[in-house]
């Protein structure tokens, strides 16, 4: 039993035992001592290092478990399991990684190594070239801060800063990141690049170019093995005078495919086209574009602009010519608005080697005060400017005269004309029966029904004028108060007003 001043005694330097003795010793680690393999030259600095350090000179090898250390000459610490190396250093780990530097120090006890001037870090077929690299064996992580660059196959990259974490051969660089290869080059703030699988993750200001391409994103990935890019965040993508937007953008440069999700545009110059919607799929080589959800098209045609929406838009070029040519179908609850033309129908086709617009599934068109419906409408243009339509299959032509009064024509074909934009005449072809009031000072006072197979409908200022019989007609005139109801609508009519686009915001809203 310990008694009285010699139990405080021992407890005193008990406690001055545990604060002096090494971290290593009260966690029961076992620090593993560096083994000198070689040295020319063996000597002791008691002076300046020391009675625990030793002095190595000419071709100094050194071993720390898996770890081989050579150079020129080097200081080594027993008592911290350290060491001090100067000129020519190298540190081999295993068969894969190599450091290489002019000076160095290393710490046994935490596996940190300092490497300096003219740093060399090379790990399989990745080299990264720095004058500063901290090396932690023990969580492998080797990191610098004063700028690096790294080399891979083709590929060089640069930044400020930069931390590998060699387990999963992922580096993290920061600060003015830029990656020059061959076939592209990238520019961004911040990424996590894989060494494996060659894929670079970004975040931040971010732009990837090559000589037909651009991309620019605020964050995403880019495999550079596949070229193949996801980039979210303020993306878009710029390739043959073709523009593609959206909250994420997928593309295979390989495939010439491109996805994109959300806010989508895509802007063709060449064509003064946009398409937008929430989805969208773009091939390059084939210069083909489809949208769905929220469909809508753009196109500026002179001084007018033309919109379209529908469930789906489809842009291509025609496979049938050997010159440049779209195809552009629209497809279910299409409708479009121009200043000078609105049209509403299930789906459309329009070709550009004809300036053809091909309308089906119970289209209908407005023209100034006049509407138009058939079970299929064609509409030519030249120089963006409407020529003619062609109406086949129950055509039919209306325009009101007042509150309750509609004038009607209708027929088996129809075929309308233009004039800087506005109807100036319509032939019918078959079957054709109208119905026609007259006026006398604006004001309705009678009213003509006529059957006859083929007529003329000539129009000013976009309403009728006159009509002109080409074969007999049989018709009949009646003053307005004694033209019967049943009689005043042809089989057939229906007024659609209340589903004509009067903005184009409206071609959103669907009967």
């Amino acid at each position: 039993m310990i008694q009285g001043g010699h139990k405080r005694f021992f407890l005193t330097g008990l406690l001055m035992l545990c604060l002096l003795a090494p971290l290593h010793l009260l966690t029961g680690q076992k620090v593993i001592q560096l083994e000198i393999l070689n040295s020319d030259v063996t000597s002791y600095d008691d002076l300046q290092l020391g009675k625990e350090a030793t002095k190595l000179l000419g071709n100094v090898r050194l071993k720390h478990e898996d770890v081989i250390m050579t150079c020129d000459s080097a200081y080594y610490y027993r008592s911290t399991a350290s060491v001090d190396a100067f000129s020519n250093v190298k540190v081999k780990q295993g068969d894969t990684l190599t450091l290489t530097g002019d000076l160095a120090h290393y710490n046994g006890s935490s596996k940190l190594a300092r490497v300096r001037n003219n740093v060399v870090l090379v790990n399989k077929d990745i080299t990264l070239l720095t004058d500063s690299l901290n090396y932690n064996r023990e969580a492998g992580i080797a990191y610098y801060m004063g700028g690096g660059i790294l080399t891979q196959a083709d590929s060089r990259l640069t930044s400020g800063r930069g931390r590998y974490i060699l387990d999963t051969e992922n580096f993290y660089f920061m600060d003015s990141v830029v990656i020059v290869n061959p076939e592209y080059t990238i520019h961004t703030d911040s990424m996590r690049y894989n060494t494996a699988k060659e894929i670079s993750y970004f975040s931040g200001p971010t732009e990837i170019l090559s000589d037909d391409r651009y991309i620019y994103c605020e964050n995403g990935w880019y495999d550079m093995q596949q070229d193949i890019s996801y980039v979210t965040d303020h993306a878009f993508m710029k390739e043959a005078g073709r523009i593609l937007k959206g909250d994420s953008l997928y593309y295979e440069a390989e495939q010439g495919f491109g996805r994109a999700v959300s806010n989508v545009e895509l802007i063709d110059s060449a064509q003064n086209m946009t398409l937008k919607g929430n989805y969208g799929l773009y091939y390059s080589e084939q210069e083909t574009a489809m949208v769905t959800d929220s469909a809508l098209m753009i196109q500026v045609d002179g001084a007018d602009t033309m919109y379209v929406h529908a469930d789906t838009l489809h842009s291509m070029q025609n496979p049938d010519l050997l010159e440049q040519s779209r195809i552009l179908k629209a497809y279910y609850k299409v409708k479009i608005f121009r200043s000078d033309l609105q049209v509403m129908c299930d789906s459309l086709v329009y070709v550009e080697a004809d300036s053809a617009f091909d309308f089906f599934g119970e289209p209908v068109i407005w023209s100034a005060e006049n509407q138009l419906t058939a079970s299929h409408i064609r509409i030519f243009m030249v120089d963006q400017k409407l020529e003619r339509m062609e109406l086949k299959g129950v055509a039919f032509v209306a325009s009101q005269k007042d509150s309750s009064s509609f004038d009607q024509m209708r027929g088996k074909e129809m075929t309308g004309f233009f004039v800087e934009n506005k109807l100036d005449r319509i032939l019918v072809n078959g079957n054709g029966q109208t119905i026609y009031y007259a006026t006398d000072q604006d004001v309705v006072v009678g009213a003509n029904k006529t059957v006859c197979s083929d007529l003329t409908i000539y129009l000013k200022e976009n309403r009728i004028s006159r009509v002109v019989y080409t074969s007999k007609p049989d018709g009949t005139y009646y003053p307005l108060s004694m033209f019967p109801a049943e009689e005043a609508l042809l089989s057939d009519f229906k007024w659609l007003e209340e589903w004509r686009p009067l903005k184009w915001q409206d071609i959103f809203i669907w009967k």
